[in-house]
């Protein structure tokens, strides 16, 4: 399957971290979000990976590639969140 990054649903996930920058999505959230079926979830999820958009944490979430997550402390550079 080859999404264009310039099809709907990658604008809209890509409008979604730009949105909320500090989004942090693992593959089963995103595919509730966007009410995508798995192979085209990944699909665009890569296609925002390759562009060099988002980027996968350790722990196989996404997050914006440009922006240094607190979900992850395993991650460079991250500060260790706990909620409070």
């Amino acid at each position: 399957m080859t999404v264009w990054t310039s099809e709907p649903i990658v604008q809209r996930a890509r409008a979604e971290y730009l949105e909320m920058p500090g989004l942090c999505l693992t593959e089963p959230q995103a595919r509730r979000l966007w009410h995508l079926d798995q192979t085209a979830c990944r699909t665009v999820l890569a296609t925002l990976v390759d562009g060099g958009f988002l980027r996968q944490t350790s722990r196989g979430a996404y997050v914006r590639a440009d922006i240094e997550s607190p979900a992850d402390p395993h991650d460079r550079g991250s500060r260790v969140f706990d909620g409070r």
